[in-house]
């Protein structure tokens, strides 16, 4: 096939979509989402990289077949951009070592770095929370901010936004996104439109821009960043059809924990989803990109959005050129403005939502507002001498969420504003932060006047990044810690975030229930989960005279009278002119450029990983192995590896203080070193590997039966020479895009997992680190007790998704045998695993070329 450019405006082309009709292909009845992949398949078109079957793979929408094509943009927090660094790092040392040049290791697609996952609250409730916390921020983490210093200066295409300036994905949305970029392509200026990969679950949310976008492991970031196309199988596109009027008193919030409950329950995993219908209209792009952050949450690749009229004006609000937008928009077919054909179509009628929050494990296990108390209610409560069971003793607005849409934080502040009037306090024992994705929200929080009573209510603002949503909510109050580990209570957190996994935002809470900031602040007021707000009072005024939760929250129209001020073009021309500079902290950071980086022996942060040089096995048939872990549904990346505080008596925690370190800081602090994540592995206080009869990183060693660290073990079957896999049930790696948790898994020497079922992100981790994915049925249908030795026939001659036999054999003798299907999806996968992962695979390739 061959593809002409056509001239849009004055010096700018692009690819007509339109051509294809010569082919017999009518793009009008694609969704818009495939629309967007096949412009960049056919402007990629090369008869190499991109291919004829790819080409053939998306034009004719052939569901579960492999292609290929070319993110035009990466983006990466700190957690997950330092050790995809790390990596290109050392193989610039592999490079060298080969007697190559350095320099050939180097993105050649735009990539951008936001740190934000660093910062913790470890300061509340104060005017200098902000500035006290950063400060402890660059304290704990100096080593690896003059790293990605160094990466900055040393790597093209490469840019890192200091922190203090907010959220990777709220930062993304208010203005790294172009929606429709202008590049050079073949000598000439062509237009086309965004598809951002990102090292972060939720890069899913510019989908509420109309760029389609999503997150990916970080080691397939990293073949993307150094040329590698990026490949697929062609999705199922889920329509979800918006109809009705959304009642009063229904948040943003509560539409996407709806619209979670109902995806996930549909079943979207490994599917994009697209909204249309009548009341799309209705959602402004803060709106859109709520419910396109939550995607991983319902389960879906994507959650995307359409360009229509709410992009244009949310572009021209935020100071970003929309005509070009525009006119691309309209000329390609892009402009949302008929129903396309889909897979399948999911009603979404919004006069049904109701407030709502979601918890305390799980983000789509959606609680409507008015079941709470019946939920939670206790016919006998513990008391300590401060909190008392179902008390809630953290709230923190957080996120971005909830911080990117000023729906929710003007009627935080506004509610606040109404409790302030009305005499009301957060009840003493409650830890309260604020921490935007933008300093945009303080501005207009500024502005509007209502940020001096969030701050009344102890809401100041304690940072620009995750914080607590990521599991940095820092320690509660010394008192409430000793109250509840002395008399065992049960005590709770809510947060307007997205994640509320189990020993995440802190170990010593009995659960979390994601909220709106609007909740968030009525909670932190009433100090107890189990308030029925309906028919008891949030609290009394000075005069005793008692005040409902109805008396103070906000009407629609009283915040539609401030959203105005969140939609002013200087305002984020001003904020993020000058982004990439940093402040006083960051500048004062020394460090050189350098072909290759100059390792520290003695840092405890930042070390050379060992991938390019461990040993290549052949691809074979897994003989003799031993269960290493033995766990339920629902076991997150936090379960495998942990990103929040090293405890002292973990075994990372011995290892760091036995080489004099004191500040111990965060398992995702110290991803740049696989000392301390080797250990962290399965790390996680609440991990319940049913081998063993306590919570946390544990197992049982066989055939002695003795209990161990999961570390422990790991190290005493590689001295006996025995294989090892994972046994779980459904969902298996669900939660954050971290590669760690794969790499964990392959440095433990784990060789499979065998699951019912896997999360999209951690399935293709794994095959990345050459770690085996292969769904079974669930394994306690099957009698399994984990003391079996494990036996997987069928993997010399691999093929993608092929079917293997699969033993387990009791130390009676019995043997059970089932049959797995090896989710190595592509043929591109494929190679990745013969060659031992991905880095292994694209360094060889880099070899081979130059």
């Amino acid at each position: 096939m061959q593809f002409q450019i056509s001239k849009l405006e004055e010096n700018v082309h692009y690819y007509p979509l339109s051509q294809l009709e010569q082919y017999g292909i009518n793009i009008r009845k694609y969704p818009y989402s495939i629309r967007v992949l096949i412009e960049n398949v056919i402007r990629n078109f090369d008869g190499k990289k991109i291919t004829e079957d790819d080409l053939e793979a998306i034009l004719k929408w052939q569901v579960g077949k492999e292609f290929s094509f070319f993110p035009t943009r990466v983006i990466m927090q700190d957690y997950t951009g330092v050790p995809l660094l790390v990596d290109l790092a050392a193989m610039r040392d592999e490079m060298k070592r080969k007697g190559k040049d350095p320099k050939i290791v180097n993105p050649v697609v735009p990539a951008d770095l936001i740190i934000d996952h660093s910062i913790q609250v470890d300061y509340y409730g104060t005017s200098y929370a902000l500035s006290w916390n950063m400060k402890k921020e660059f304290e704990r983490n100096e080593e690896r901010y003059k790293f990605l210093k160094w990466a900055q200066l040393s790597f093209r295409n490469l840019r890192v936004i200091p922190p203090g300036n907010g959220i990777i994905h709220q930062i993304n949305l208010e203005y790294l996104s172009k929606v429709i970029d202008i590049r050079e392509v073949k000598g000439v200026q062509t237009a086309f439109p965004e598809i951002v990969i990102g090292t972060d679950s939720h890069t899913t949310m510019a989908n509420g821009i109309s760029v389609l976008s999503w997150g990916v492991g970080g080691l397939e970031a990293e073949a993307v960043l150094l040329g590698e196309p990026y490949t697929m199988t062609v999705p199922e596109v889920i329509g979800v059809k918006l109809v009705g009027e959304i009642n009063e008193g229904v948040t943003p919030t509560d539409i996407v924990l709806y619209i979670t409950e109902v995806l996930r329950k549909k079943g979207v995993v490994g599917k994009f989803v697209e909204f249309f219908g009548p009341s799309l209209s209705k959602l402004s792009v803060p709106d859109r990109a709520t419910i396109a952050n939550m995607a991983p949450e319902y389960g879906a690749t994507v959650g995307y959005f359409p360009i229509d009229s709410q992009t244009l004006k949310y572009l021209a609000g935020t100071g970003r050129d929309y005509r070009i937008v525009e006119t691309y928009a309209k000329s390609q077919g892009l402009f949302y403005d008929e129903v396309p054909n889909y897979t399948e179509v999911v009603e979404i009628d919004l006069s049904k939502i109701e407030p709502s929050v979601a918890g305390p494990r799980n983000p789509d296990e959606r609680v409507p507002l008015r079941e709470m108390k019946k939920r939670n209610e206790k016919k006998e409560k513990k008391r300590g001498s401060i909190v008392s069971d179902n008390d809630v003793v953290l709230t923190a607005i957080t996120s971005c969420t909830n911080t990117s849409n000023p729906t929710v934080m003007i009627g935080a502040g506004l509610l606040a504003k109404k409790a302030v009037e009305h005499g009301l306090r957060v009840k003493p024992y409650v830890k309260t932060s604020t921490a935007p994705g933008s300093p945009v929200v303080v501005e207009y929080l500024k502005e509007s006047g209502l940020l001096p009573y969030l701050e009344a209510l102890g809401f100041h603002i304690v940072g620009f990044g995750c914080t607590t949503c990521i599991g940095n909510a820092g320690p509660l109050p010394k008192v409430v810690e000793e109250d509840v580990k002395k008399y065992g209570l049960e005590v709770y957190g809510v947060i307007s975030g997205n994640r509320n996994f189990e020993g995440r935002v802190n170990p010593l809470l009995k659960g979390v229930y994601l909220a709106s900031p609007i909740l968030v602040v009525a909670y932190a007021l009433a100090g107890r989960i189990d308030i029925d707000f309906d028919n008891e009072p949030i609290g009394y005024d000075p005069n005793g005279i008692p005040v409902y939760l109805k008396d103070i929250w906000p009407s629609l129209h009283e915040i539609n009278e401030y959203i105005n001020l969140s939609l002013n073009p200087e305002l984020y021309k001003k904020r993020y002119e000058k982004i990439f500079e940093g402040d006083e902290n960051w500048k004062s950071l020394k460090v050189s450029e350098s072909e290759t980086y100059s390792w520290d022996s003695s840092s405890t942060y930042i070390k050379e990983p060992p991938w390019f040089i461990l040993p290549t096995s052949k691809l074979d048939d897994i003989l003799n192995a031993r269960i290493l872990l033995l766990l339920g549904d629902k076991v997150t990346t936090d379960h495998i590896s942990p990103a929040g505080p090293i405890l002292e008596d973990s075994v990372a925690g011995k290892y760091l203080r036995q080489l004099g370190v004191k500040e111990l800081n965060t398992y995702g602090a110290r991803r740049g070193n696989h000392e301390v994540m080797i250990r962290g592995g399965f790390a996680n206080p609440k991990l319940k590997n049913l081998l063993v009869d306590r919570e946390g990183g544990y197992t049982k060693h066989f055939p002695d039966g003795k209990v161990m660290s999961v570390y422990e073990a790991s190290e005493l079957y590689k001295s006996e020479g025995v294989p090892l896999v994972v046994v779980a049930g459904k969902q298996y790696g669900s939660g954050s895009s971290r590669d760690w948790a794969a790499k964990v898994t392959a440095l433990l020497g784990i060789k499979a997992v065998l699951a019912e079922s896997f999360e999209r992100i951690h399935r293709s981790n794994l095959v990345a680190m050459g770690v085996l994915p292969i769904q079974i049925p669930d394994w306690r249908s099957l009698g399994i007790k984990g003391d079996e030795v494990v036996n997987i026939y069928g993997l010399k001659e691999l093929t993608p998704k092929k079917k293997v036999k699969i033993e387990f054999k009791s130390s009676s003798g019995e043997v059970k045998v089932v049959e797995g299907l090896v989710r190595v999806d592509t043929n591109v996968e494929l190679e990745y695993v013969r060659e031992g992962g991905v880095l292994k695979y694209v360094m060889n390739k880099l070899l081979y070329e130059s």
